[in-house]
């Protein structure tokens, strides 16, 4: 029944755009509209594909597709002996089955238990399977060679047949544990898609709610054991009965205090794990344009609020559930006890104006870190910056406006602590006098029981205490609010859309023409292209016009601050014209979408907007192509540099192009860097590349060199430089 199942379960290579459809809706994936494609069932399904050897069609395509259906795609693989603790950990996710012209998949959809997992059908059923049985579906095939082998042996040894699999199995976990598997592709929804709808995915509303049952619980039992206590001290005979039924109940508060513990450690690391992913996907999503005028006080000040704000917003969230939860709780009990409906009016007017105060410390919160930030970013750039100071600034000025700076600073430090220190001790305290105030008529005047005293004794002490976390946790909330205003741009950021090409629809190629004499169509072009930088009021493009054919050698000079490196990067998608039209191959970028403009354009910026990294130069070579490198990329990328000239520069490095090389590694010359830009946007084998400034740190030998290999790699080449 299990194989019958399995079997049922398996999606053939032409059906993987439903496949991929079908999960994105169950997985709450967003259905976008985009490129003016309806979403539906089918219409995105694959034209037969031709499967090269090293597959990366395959992976472009399932990539394209998800991220239309708003899923982001991560490829990975698994070995043979870790196949099923990799079924049990993987879903939703795409596993392909079989090899060369046999390609088939499994959508695993979600785990059921510890050992069952929920296969997509093509009929849309789910299908339960063992993740042992899909592991074995993994296995097949891996290795024919070892498998005859170990058939062999078992044949020689004469192993019983009821014995027969469980033999098969040891022998062949020894002899392939390290031997990879087909590849498989992790889908889950984009980062910057609803985050609300995350949460909900990651079961973090349901296990809020068990938080606050889990504590409602406790305090019931906490409530039942007082009572049962204080029944047997007022009614004058505290038997031992009276005395384990008290024990009983404060034990059976632990499994309680337990499971609490266990959700909050789950809640914070799951909302953690999802916050941080947005975060970072939104920093890679921001414009140049955004992040270029801000300094490394900015950056670090930005840093340490993100680390902040997931830290303080789920500790004081969590607090916040919690306090609610006990507030409710409290409000009975006070309103049976002996002062009656005056302590239940009390508890929301009371609550009312800690609110009243927190907003209060709030706004002094905000002012002091706005001024708490500008110092630190104040003194990283003056650190960075130390020893031009030193030379171009006399020192009757090096501490010019610091000691104002400090001083504003104490004082904005002190309106903030006076704040802090009424909010933390104003709202429990100023409780406790006011309800004890409110219930001494009852007492005095003997109107009341004793065990309505008690009653509002108990409720007053839960209001107390719950007040005190209140607090704390309201101070946490300030400081998160207060860093979110630095986090807010990134997680914002995450959530812009951004048009994808559904990936059977290929940009419409030019035409040659028919004959000589004939104008070829335009591969790219500019129509009245403008473009202004953000706080300026004249453009630096107005009304451009440019039209690049495939074959094309181009060089565009001007002076300095004449646009040509703003056209650049508009070219290469770096920036977004104000105004006028750019096409590529007869489409925008809107239809092509940001990866497909990538395929057809790279760029070798200048050296403040290029960048070697701290890894081996064969990442940075090949970063813009893929990583980890396919079947010949690295043989490839020694060959482009060695045309670059930088053929003694790897021989010279201990480990070739596996050497280290950037800050804390081998350390390059400009020239060399500057060669080092070119091989990158050649590898990416895009239909045109743009090369701003990239020859200026070259000698004429080298200069020779790499201008050669520049034409003979490249198809169509624009160079920006200085007359």
């Amino acid at each position: 029944m299990t194989a019958t199942a399995l079997a049922s379960a398996i999606w053939p290579l032409e059906r993987l755009g439903e496949a991929i459809e079908l999960l994105s809706r169950r997985a709450g994936g967003r259905i976008a509209q985009r490129a003016g494609f309806e979403a539906g069932v089918g219409e995105v399904s694959p034209p037969p594909l031709s499967l090269g050897e090293d597959d990366r069609g395959l992976d472009r395509w399932i990539r394209a597709v998800a991220g239309r259906r708003g899923l982001s795609v991560e490829e990975t693989e698994t070995t043979w002996g870790d196949a099923e603790t990799f079924v049990r950990r993987t879903a939703p996710a795409l596993l392909r089955l079989g090899r060369g012209g046999e390609t088939s998949f499994l959508v695993l959809e979600k785990l059921r238990g510890r050992n069952r997992v929920a296969l997509a059908a093509p009929d849309g059923r789910r299908v339960m399977v063992g993740a042992r049985q899909i592991a074995e579906v993994l296995r097949q095939g891996s290795d024919a060679e070892k498998e005859r082998e170990v058939e062999t042996i078992l044949e020689a040894a004469g192993v019983a047949a009821r014995r027969r699999a469980r033999v098969r199995e040891a022998l062949l976990a020894q002899r392939l544990e390290k031997t990879p598997l087909g590849p498989a592709w992790l889908l889950e929804p984009e980062p910057g898609a609803s985050f609300a709808r995350q949460l909900a995915r990651a079961g973090i509303p349901v296990l809020v709610g068990n938080i606050v049952l889990a504590h409602v619980l406790q305090y019931v039992l906490l409530v039942l054991s007082w009572w049962v206590l204080g029944k047997g001290v007022l009614a004058g005979r505290l038997e031992p009965g009276w005395l384990l039924a008290w024990l009983a109940l404060l034990l059976s508060m632990i499994p309680f205090v337990v499971w609490e513990f266990w959700l909050v450690v789950l809640v914070t690391t799951r909302g953690g794990a999802l916050l941080r992913r947005r975060l970072f996907a939104g920093s890679l999503k921001l414009e140049p344009d955004e992040v270029r005028h801000q300094g490394a006080g900015q950056f670090l000040g930005r840093v340490i609020d993100a680390e902040a704000f997931e830290s303080l917003a789920l500790s004081g969230g969590r607090t916040g559930v919690i306090v609610v939860a006990e507030l409710l709780i409290a409000l009975p009990v006070l309103a049976v006890g002996a002062a009656g409906w005056a302590h239940a009016v009390l508890l929301p007017v009371w609550i009312v104006s800690t609110l009243w105060l927190w907003r209060r410390y709030l706004a002094r919160r905000r002012e002091w870190t706005s001024e708490r930030l500008g110092m630190t970013h104040d003194l990283v750039e003056q650190m960075v910056g130390h020893r031009t100071r030193l030379a171009q600034q006399p020192p009757e000025r090096w501490h010019e406006g610091e000691d104002q700076g400090v001083e504003r600073y104490l004082d904005l430090s002190r309106a903030m602590d006076r704040s802090a220190t009424a909010l933390k001790t104003l709202p429990p305290r100023g409780w406790l006098l006011l309800a004890v105030l409110l219930l001494a008529p009852a007492f005095v005047a003997g109107s009341a029981s004793i065990a309505s005293v008690g009653i509002s004794v108990g409720g007053i002490l839960l209001v107390y205490r719950s007040l005190t976390k209140l607090v704390r946790g309201l101070a946490d909330l300030a400081s998160a609010m207060v860093a979110w205003g630095n986090v807010e741009p990134l997680f914002a950021a995450a959530g812009r859309a951004e048009t994808l090409a559904a990936p059977e629809v290929a940009a419409a190629k030019p035409s040659d023409g028919g004959g000589p004499g004939t104008r070829r169509s335009p591969f790219l072009e500019a129509r009245e292209v403008s473009f202004s930088y953000t706080g300026r009021a004249d453009p630096v493009l107005r009304g451009c016009q440019l039209e690049v054919s495939k074959g094309d050698r181009l060089l565009v000079e001007g002076p300095s601050g004449s646009g040509k490196s703003t056209l650049a990067a508009l070219l290469t998608g770096l920036r977004q014209p104000a105004s006028g039209l750019l096409l590529l191959e007869g489409l925008d970028r809107q239809t092509l979408g940001s990866d497909g403009w990538r395929r057809r354009v790279s760029a070798a910026p200048q050296f403040h907007e290029n960048h070697v990294l701290t890894d081996t130069l064969a990442f940075n070579l090949l970063m813009g192509r893929q990583w980890p490198p396919g079947r010949g990329d690295v043989p490839e990328a020694e060959e482009i540099c060695r045309e670059l000239g930088l053929g003694k520069l790897i021989e010279r490095m201990p480990a070739g192009l596996q050497q280290m090389v950037g800050e804390s590694g081998w350390q390059l010359s400009h020239g060399e860097k500057s060669r080092l830009y070119i091989a990158r946007a050649l590898l990416q084998k895009t239909d045109l590349v743009v090369l701003d400034e990239s020859f200026a740190a070259l000698d004429p030998e080298n200069l020779q060199m790499a201008l050669e290999c520049v034409l003979r790699r490249a198809e169509t080449v624009m160079v920006v430089a200085h007359p």
